[in-house]
């Protein structure tokens, strides 16, 4: 809008809104969103003034749309109906985590041209050539190259950027995007903090993770490039890619009293439940399996 109409502002305004869709039923597809949301709210001015541009905290350089509408799965993964009791609310599938992975798939597809380094961009071409090749090969050609070239090459995208903020979806989403991608511990430091002292606050999650990477860690220094990557209904998957037109920092009110240090022990703790709870399993699932068999010999 702000290309179309040169010289005009615009007042973002990103709010989740969990009690417009608060379901009161006992369909547990319909449950899930009741526990995972949170309201919260961002406002974001943009500029497309030029006596604006010395001014301005950064420029969007880049914004890459995905929409899966036109697949039926992807479509309806995310629906708001109503229960066999008529009460209303938003049904989230199982099919969801797939469909997320492919939408993300296909935004870094068409994100990754426009912001990867040059050898990580060789890197992929590479890769998808070699596999190319492979499919017409004769029987036997594909042993004789290592089984780690046969796979698809995941460009490193923590090389192109300074700070990443990821949807704050759930833990599971940001670990799996850190190993995915390679990014380290403070990469994604702002989104695990926005999940933890905030939830998941859908669309806002990025502008208040935004915020955490202008308030700790130095800021953000000038030509520092920030990558903001949200998942919607639809199916959608955009990224918006920032670069600092200036060194930036801020104390944020959101995040004037978080204190890291007690985020990370109690995700330690977390983390020892849970293995805790999969050894607990894993024991008893061994023990129920050794008894069958102890069963089937008498």
């Amino acid at each position: 809008m702000l290309q179309l109409h040169p010289g005009s502002y615009a007042l973002i305004v990103s709010h989740e809104n969990i009690s417009n869709n608060y379901y009161t039923g006992v369909d547990k597809s319909m449950l899930v969103p009741n526990t995972l949301f949170r309201s919260n709210g961002a406002a974001i001015l943009l500029s497309s003034r030029p006596a604006d541009a010395a001014k301005s905290k950064y420029t969007v350089k880049h914004v890459v749309r995905t929409i899966m509408a036109a697949d039926d799965e992807a479509y309806g993964c995310i629906w708001q109906t109503d229960d066999a009791e008529k009460k209303q609310g938003v049904a989230l599938k199982k099919e969801l985590i797939g469909v997320a992975g492919r939408a993300l798939t296909r935004n870094m597809g068409r994100l990754g041209p426009l912001v990867l380094p040059v050898s990580e961009q060789a890197k992929y071409a590479g890769s998808a050539m070699l596999r190319a090749a492979l499919k017409v090969a004769p029987a036997g050609a594909a042993a004789l190259v290592p089984e780690a070239w046969r796979k698809p090459y995941t460009p490193a995208f923590s090389k192109a950027f300074d700070a990443v903020c990821i949807h704050t979806g759930g833990r599971g989403v940001i670990d799996s995007m850190q190993d995915s991608l390679g990014m380290g511990k403070a990469m994604v430091e702002a989104s695990r903090a926005s999940l933890y002292e905030f939830g998941n606050t859908s669309s806002c999650s990025v502008w208040y993770e935004l915020a955490y990477a202008e308030c700790f860690n130095g800021g953000l220094r000038r030509g520092a490039r920030v990558w903001q990557i949200a998942f919607g209904s639809g199916f959608k998957c955009n990224s918006a890619v920032l670069v600092a037109n200036r060194p930036v920092k801020d104390m944020h009110a959101a995040w004037s009293r978080f204190d890291r240090s007690k985020m990370y022990a109690q995700l330690e703790e977390i983390d020892r439940e849970v293995a805790a709870s999969r050894a607990r399993r894993a024991a008893e699932k061994a023990k129920a399996t050794s008894a069958c068999a102890t069963s089937e010999r008498q």
